[in-house]
């Protein structure tokens, strides 16, 4: 943010140069042209400059030269902002990023290949495959080519729903109808207090046959738009019937007329970007992926963690405490990240305070209660254990640890 404004001020700076300098040249060329035509019909009077003459052109160059020293002086202005800028740069930004790295994380066998192996990953998810082929090459990973396949067909599909094109996205539906449709089950219950299962399914299908419906109804194909939905839309009478019965309602309106009716959000470009991002969510879930990249995910919340860990690293360094920085895998200090990239639960022991890891596993007590492994050393050293937070007295040896 200080580099920020320190650059706002320089273009605020530029741009009244700019500015003064149009109109200061101006005002120049304007009084040296009134000084020619002054001289001009002075000259009558003699081959001699006179007096009055004389006094004009010192005036104008006087004039001339003090809106030539104000313009100077303002460009001088803009050097001492401009450096300040790079100033501001070198106070704000730390180049030392090694500091607060740890080398021992990819080293060792197979750790290479494995981080090779996410960014070939990355490439394929952003439809790099000529980068991602010369990588592999270059790697000597041969098995990578059997990941490029899917997110080729994904690219190609996402680039087909940025060009409004539903066909390659809709066969894929097609073809992966009954894996998409394996996701869950869910209860309907009958008036007369039965109940049916009925498979749950992803709303892929539909929101892509809701965006050509609604194609239709733009284009004023009514007809058209009434077949294609008793052609796809009767499958979802159960489980999706309320979006059926809103798009059935927008058969009153069609061509410019949809705009301008209560049906009107069905034209919203976000529809089409939703219906991307619900593909591209599908697509990856059947694959066992997740939906964003792993490689991108790490390198936004190391770019957002890095600055607070620079700041902790060079306050350890000047109270020399930098031995609390050890080899564990976790931070010297927390730091909040948002919702969005909270993936998974995190227990921290009630006893000790401290988060659970590999080598401290949580561990349940017989009556229920969960404590961390070096807590239960520490309240186990006899034979008998009293839990912290019931008088129900147990054996050391009956605790067992829970995996999350």
């Amino acid at each position: 943010m200080s580099v920020e404004k320190e650059v706002d001020r320089v273009v605020t700076k530029l741009k009244n140069l700019k500015g003064n300098l149009e109109v200061g040249i101006d005002e120049q060329i304007e009084a040296i042209d009134k000084l020619l035509r002054d001289l001009a019909e002075e000259s009558d009077m003699g081959p001699n400059i006179s007096a009055a003459q004389r006094d004009m052109v010192r005036v104008v160059s006087s004039e001339v030269n003090k809106s030539v020293t104000r313009i100077a002086t303002e460009h001088r202005d803009l050097h001492s902002s401009v450096s300040k800028v790079g100033k501001a740069i070198d106070r704000n930004f730390v180049a030392d990023f090694d500091s607060t790295s740890r080398a021992d994380v990819f080293s060792g066998p197979g750790k290479e290949t494995l981080l090779t192996e996410v960014v070939l990953q990355h490439l394929c998810r952003e439809g790099r495959l000529d980068i991602s082929e010369t990588l592999t090459r270059e790697s000597g990973i041969t098995r990578h080519h059997v990941q490029q396949d899917p997110f080729q067909e994904l690219n190609q599909i996402l680039e087909a729903l940025k060009a409004h094109d539903l066909g390659p996205a809709l066969d894929w539906v097609a073809k992966n109808k009954e894996a998409l449709n394996m996701w869950g089950t869910t209860l309907l219950f009958s008036q007369v207090g039965g109940r049916q299962s009925v498979q749950q399914r992803s709303s892929l299908e539909l929101r892509l046959h809701k965006l050509k419906f609604t194609e239709l109804l733009k284009n004023g194909s009514k007809m058209e738009a009434i077949k294609y939905a008793r052609q796809n839309f009767s499958s979802f009478a159960y489980g999706q019937e309320r979006e059926v019965q809103s798009l059935m309602g927008a058969l009153m309106y069609s061509g410019a007329a949809l705009e301008q009716s209560p049906y009107g959000h069905l034209l919203s470009p976000i529809q089409w970007q939703e219906a991307a991002d619900l593909f591209q969510r599908d697509a990856c879930s059947l694959q066992g992926l997740s939906m964003e990249s792993p490689l991108a995910v790490a390198v936004n919340v190391g770019c957002v963690a890095l600055p607070a860990l620079l700041n902790i690293k060079q306050v350890m360094q000047q109270r020399q405490v930098s031995a609390v920085w050890n080899a564990k895998d976790e931070l010297p200090i927390e730091i909040e990240l948002g919702g969005e990239c909270r993936y998974h639960s995190v227990f921290a022991c009630p006893i000790l305070r401290q988060h659970v890891s590999e080598h401290n596993p949580p561990m349940r007590l017989v009556c229920g209660h969960v404590i961390s492994r070096d807590a239960l050393a520490k309240l186990g050293q006899g034979h008998k254990l009293k839990c912290p937070y019931c008088p129900i007295e147990q054996n050391h040896a009956d605790a067992r640890q829970v995996f999350f």
